[in-house]
């Protein structure tokens, strides 16, 4: 290669600059769509929470002017919260259903679903710990805590841990105190 000139080596530092800084760019927005936040709440998203009420309305889009496409009916059910609109939380369920909720019906109390069938509550986070109880496949338990596989969890009473692998409402990498 022949020596450079002074314009030749701005030229190169410019180039080198502009392609740098949209690698950089690139590579922030990767480690940026790891970490999304909710524009309206700063929290992370997806992030679960749980139903404060009776009913709450799932509509088509984040207003009262849109249709209602069904109603969910369980006081507690673990929802995962996707997006967010002004007042507005889209939400799905276990099955993937959802919809656009509004925030006034959802709390941040931490609830999960059991997913396996008479899963056991155990007295420590050991697999030959003694089981409290067992619990059936869908009753939804309030979450206290989680440790790296296992949460401390209330269900009709009963309390003990359980694996995470048994519950949906709780990501496999969360750790809750």
């Amino acid at each position: 290669m022949g020596r450079q000139t002074g314009a030749s080596r701005r030229i190169r530092a410019i180039f080198l600059s502009f392609f740098g800084g949209l690698l950089f760019a690139a590579i922030a927005g990767v480690v940026h769509a790891a970490e999304e936040r909710g524009p309206v709440t700063n929290l992370p998203l997806p992030r679960f929470v749980s139903l404060k009420a009776d009913e709450g309305n799932v509509r088509r889009g984040p207003s009262l002017s849109h249709r209602i496409d069904w109603v969910f009916t369980r006081r507690n059910m673990p929802l995962e919260v996707t997006a967010e609109f002004g007042h507005w939380r889209r939400v799905r369920d276990r099955e993937g259903a959802g919809g656009w909720v509004h925030y006034s019906l959802l709390s941040g109390v931490r609830t999960a679903l059991v997913e396996e069938d008479m899963a056991a509550l155990r007295m420590k986070p050991d697999d030959s710990a003694p089981i409290n109880a067992r619990v059936e496949a869908g009753v939804v338990t309030r979450v206290n805590e989680c440790g790296a596989e296992w949460c401390w969890v209330t269900a009709g009473g009963e309390r003990g841990w359980v694996r995470k692998t048994s519950l949906w409402g709780v990501k496999r990498d969360e750790i809750l105190e």
